[in-house]
């Protein structure tokens, strides 16, 4: 590990401290042209004696806007602290845990917009390197795709292509891959964004990437390869110590990672990384205001949120993460063990900490008492997930799965 190490609780809060510092005060500076100002007074309160101890809720109060990108030219000087904090978890994420040491990226409001700023760096590229139109730009992902893909398609007025999966491994079905390339080309596809899931909400199911790669290589076409892992991103490289789905793969440009799910961090915080050269190619020129321009979809974003997640990293440190992980997965294996028993039929990704069970098995009563999420909220829905989050112990798991053998009658 080149950057990640664990902290005890007193330098966690001088850092904070010293990057609170090195930004603009809003209490105490003469800073007149910012529309920006620490949290109402009024409402919340600054000299509250508990934020002492709190290094997060205090950049909360401080309310440091991290606009822009930075890693990439210069930003904002008013939030160099927030802002060096954020570089620090980059640093984390894209060097020790996805193997890239020249990278570009952000914190986003969450996964969805990390989604949609790959697609939309990768269909500008497209349109600058090539002069493609929308028209020859195609989206592929899987039907169990999160649905921040059809929403970027619907953003960026480019088309998207389903790839079927095999109902029971939730794996591509690669013979309709093939054939959805080879339609696409004949239509005018030119130029492909392929996406790649590790880790699918519904599922947890994990995609090779080669089966895209492998079969838009063969056909010889343009292409850029985004991996989703807004959730498995902080599970699967960890319970997976033989994964490459990472940047040591070349034919990879992107990631997205969301820290608000199993990092257990406030909403709003996902995560895009993307290698050197790709994030310029969304450069707002008409930001001219902003120091650095802006390189984001969102433009303007709370450092409390990139303080959050580096004070749970650097808390934990790799092997105190890699500990949580593991613990979560002999959970989920607890569970799979007892479905097992009761020959119930479910779907697990072996590295993953979600457990999707047939629908046939759970009743209707059930599935609400216990807040199991359907894969579809009617009639047709033919799944429902169990997550192993952090919250959900031993104790719980018993009591669902003796609930569910008074109801088989076991």
């Amino acid at each position: 590990m080149k950057y990640w190490k664990k902290l005890k609780q007193e330098q966690l809060k001088e850092r904070v401290q010293k990057a609170l510092f090195e930004n603009v005060n809003f209490s105490k500076d003469i800073s007149l042209g910012y529309p920006a100002s620490k949290l109402d007074g009024k409402v919340f309160y600054d000299d509250a004696p508990f934020l002492k101890d709190a290094p997060t809720l205090q950049t909360y109060v401080a309310n440091p806007n991290n606009i822009g990108c930075h890693t990439f030219g210069t930003s904002e000087t008013a939030f160099s602290g927030t802002q060096e904090i954020e570089r620090e978890v980059l640093n984390v994420l894209a060097t020790d845990v996805f193997n890239l040491d020249e990278f570009d990226g952000y914190i986003a409001p969450g996964g969805t917009e990390a989604n949609i700023q790959a697609i939309w760096v990768f269909r500008n590229y497209f349109m600058h390197n090539f002069d493609a139109k929308l028209s020859e730009i195609v989206i592929l992902a899987s039907e169990d795709t999160h649905y921040s893909i059809p929403k970027a398609s619907n953003l960026l007025q480019i088309e998207w292509m389903k790839i079927p999966v095999h109902f029971n491994e939730r794996n591509i079905d690669k013979t309709a891959l093939e054939q959805i390339i080879v339609d696409a080309k004949a239509n005018g596809k030119k130029y492909f964004i392929a996406v790649s899931n590790m880790g699918t909400t519904m599922f947890g199911s994990v995609d090779n990437p080669d089966d895209y790669t492998s079969l838009l290589e063969k056909h010889n076409v343009t292409y850029k390869l985004h991996i989703d892992g807004a959730y498995g991103g902080f599970v699967y490289p960890f319970s997976n110590k033989d994964s490459v789905i990472n940047f040591s793969n070349p034919k990879i440009s992107s990631i997205t990672i969301d820290a608000h799910k199993m990092l257990q961090a406030p909403y709003g915080t996902g995560v895009f990384i993307c290698r050197k050269g790709l994030i310029e190619n969304v450069l707002t020129k008409e930001a001219e205001y902003v120091e650095g321009m802006d390189l984001t979809l969102c433009g303007s974003r709370s450092g409390a949120n990139a303080v959050a997640v580096w004070m749970i990293l650097f808390t934990y440190g790799p092997n105190g993460w890699f500990e949580k992980i593991s613990i979560l997965q002999m959970r989920t294996q607890f569970l799979c063990n007892e479905l097992d028993k009761l020959n119930i039929s479910y779907f697990r990704e072996p590295h993953m900490n979600i457990v999707t069970i047939h629908a046939e098995n759970i009743p209707h009563e059930i599935a609400e008492k216990y807040d199991l999420v359907p894969q579809q909220h009617n009639d047709d829905n033919k799944w429902y997930k169990i997550v192993l989050m952090d919250h959900v112990e031993i104790e719980h798991l018993t009591t669902f799965i003796d609930e569910l053998k008074a109801f088989l009658h076991v």
